[in-house]
């Protein structure tokens, strides 16, 4: 049985550096220390702490967003 790696959470010089504009729900839930599925739920709840648009049946985060309310809690 192998134990599941966690990612190390991006520090927000690393995504304002390498990320870009937009990403998918669950990277960005890795800068908040979101799993993959409380990071969707709230998505589906409205909740999600920066901005998600849904284009078709994928959704994505605006990095730009991401980046302010990472910033906003330094």
């Amino acid at each position: 049985m192998t134990r599941r790696q966690h990612k190390k959470r991006p520090t927000l010089a690393e995504i304002k550096a390498e990320w870009p504009p937009t990403v998918d729900v669950p990277t960005a839930g890795e800068a908040f220390g979101l799993s993959r599925s409380y990071s969707y739920e709230l998505v589906a709840r409205g909740e999600f702490p920066a901005r998600v648009d849904r284009f078709g049946s994928r959704y994505v985060a605006y990095t730009e967003s991401i980046i302010r309310k990472l910033s906003a809690t330094d």
